[in-house]
């Protein structure tokens, strides 16, 4: 059970969150308890998720790369509501295959052929793991992958981005509401 309110609110007369709701509903297929646990401190959801709409929608990467980094970055972090919200909004909102989203979770990185694609997972799980461990080299495959100044900040304010949303959901323990297919196969222990 989650540590904080899950507020549903019966009404909304806020603009702003409304919009923010119909974006998560388009992308998700409806509003998930997370969205509901930020309601508990709405000045700052309607900052958060409107910075998180600026990544997605305004930067170099494509909405299936974010989602490829999202996966992966929530996995990395163990936070399985993230990455199941990941993973429902490439197969409901993007229209991707669970069987392809099936294996990202069993294979990660090694389950993906785009190349660049591959740089920018590399990339963001360094980050994750450890910031200042990046490398010169890695910044060169990024622009060697077509990314500028303003994709390599958008990819890096992604993993800052996800990673907090993690934090929020572990630490609240946001109540689980996504199919369990994603739980089962991101964090299910390895065959005996």
């Amino acid at each position: 059970m989650a540590r904080v309110s899950i507020a549903k609110p019966a009404s909304i007369d806020d603009p702003e969150i409304e919009g923010i709701l119909a974006w998560v509903t388009e992308m998700e297929g409806s509003v998930p308890n997370h969205f509901y646990v930020e309601l508990n401190f709405p000045e700052f959801f309607k900052a958060k998720l409107g910075a998180t709409k600026v990544l997605w929608e305004a930067g170099e990467l494509s909405m299936e790369e974010i989602q490829h980094v999202g996966i992966l970055v929530s996995k990395d972090n163990g936070c399985e509501y993230c990455t199941a919200a990941f993973c429902t909004i490439l197969s409901y909102g993007l229209s991707t295959s669970d069987d392809y989203i099936a294996g990202l979770l069993a294979e990660g990185v090694l389950a993906v052929t785009s190349e660049r694609l591959v740089a920018l997972i590399d990339y963001a799980l360094q980050v994750n793991r450890n910031a200042a461990g990046v490398a010169d080299k890695q910044i060169a495959r990024l622009r060697e992958a077509g990314l500028t100044d303003k994709g390599i900040v958008q990819l890096t304010h992604l993993v800052s981005d996800f990673r907090a949303y993690n934090t929020l959901n572990l630490a609240l323990q946001t109540d689980y509401d996504y199919r369990d297919f994603w739980r089962e196969l991101a964090f299910q222990p390895p065959s005996q």
